[in-house]
């Protein structure tokens, strides 16, 4: 199997419509400018509409654990809070992902995580015209359509309170 040099990015989220609700025109912009992107989703539903901005789909159940995801050239990682505080799966995900190599994390939604530092760095991404529009089909694609395109898309950063030792078989797995 091959591996792309190029940088990568994994987004997690409860499903495909969620990721391209709320961050799809970022991801669509990671793209075109070289990144390598995959949408991690619980509930994998239709793959097209992440097809239409380029992002490869899988199901969390069939990669959590698997090295070609985490691997080399993770750069940045973005998930749904919600999703990282119910399922230990993506936060023994994360937490292998950021000291294993430091990988970037943005975070949406409201909950804000126990493990990350309570002062979260917002980080706005202003969508190209071109991500808008490939967005805008993307979300009729995900019978998202009634729901307006924003030009913008806004994340969180933060930084880990305290280091967590994740044992050697999960950094393996």
């Amino acid at each position: 199997m091959r591996h792309s040099l190029r940088p990568r990015l994994t987004a997690i989220a409860p499903s495909t419509a969620e990721a391209v609700r709320c961050a799809g025109g970022w991801l669509f912009d990671q793209v075109m400018v070289g990144w390598d992107v995959t949408v991690v989703a619980v509930d994998m539903g239709d793959p097209r509409p992440l097809e239409i901005l380029g992002v490869r789909a899988r199901q969390l159940d069939a990669v959590i654990g698997a090295n070609p995801i985490l691997g080399p050239c993770l750069q940045s990682i973005a998930v749904r809070t919600d999703l990282y505080h119910a399922d230990e799966r993506v936060r023994r995900f994360v937490l292998t992902a950021i000291e294993a190599g430091g990988a970037e994390v943005r975070l949406w939604g409201d909950l804000w995580p126990e493990d990350f530092d309570g002062r979260a760095d917002s980080v706005p991404h202003r969508l190209s015209l071109a991500a808008r529009a490939f967005k805008a089909q993307a979300m009729a694609a995900a019978d998202l359509s009634g729901e307006p395109t924003a030009d913008t898309e806004l994340f969180r950063r933060g930084k880990l309170r305290r280091p967590r030792m994740v044992p050697a078989t999960l950094q393996n797995a």
